[in-house]
């Protein structure tokens, strides 16, 4: 590192698409597992020794269909769910010198291609919020674990407008 230390180590990158049971391939299998739940843990890994000379932190971008699945995407929940396993099994063995959190977004934007979801109102309905969250409301929760969650480790926070306690 040009700047000699890494105080943190934020695994964002993730594929999603759907995956409809009978017809998802050993392709879409590796695609989806590979940036979901291999790529975070080998950089986790890669990254352990500065984070813990830095006593630093690795917050894990989720999702809250780890825990509450989506129809036709069995691939992409299973992986998300294997992140969320991660994320709480580094936190065991990582501490007490790096702290290891996730953040798991519900909707936050739709797909671009500008098309409506037929379900987009009923599922703003049932989020208390009523909205859909921002890149912003992401973004401030994971500096937040970053910066200022000193006591925090082996955490989840969904960032959902509350969303997940109607689903």
């Amino acid at each position: 590192a040009h700047y000699g230390r890494l105080d943190a180590l934020v695994n964002n990158a993730s594929a999603f698409f759907a995956t409809p049971v009978g017809s998802a391939s050993l392709q879409q299998w590796n695609e989806l597992f590979a940036s979901n739940a291999q790529a975070p843990f080998f950089l986790s890994q890669a990254a352990v020794p500065a984070l813990r000379q830095a006593r630093g932190s690795i917050v894990n971008l989720i999702d809250i269909y780890a825990e509450r699945p989506l129809a036709d995407h069995a691939l992409y929940c299973m992986a998300k769910a294997a992140l969320a396993a991660m994320t709480r099994s580094l936190a065991l063995d990582l501490g007490p010198e790096v702290r290891v959190n996730g953040v798991a977004p519900g909707a936050v934007l739709w797909p671009g291609d500008g098309k409506p979801y037929d379900d987009q109102q009923a599922l703003l309905a049932r989020t208390p919020l009523q909205r859909v969250g921002t890149p912003e409301d992401v973004a401030n929760t994971v500096l937040w674990l970053l910066r200022d969650a000193a006591f925090v480790t082996g955490q989840i926070i969904r960032v959902d407008g509350g969303r997940s306690l109607s689903v």
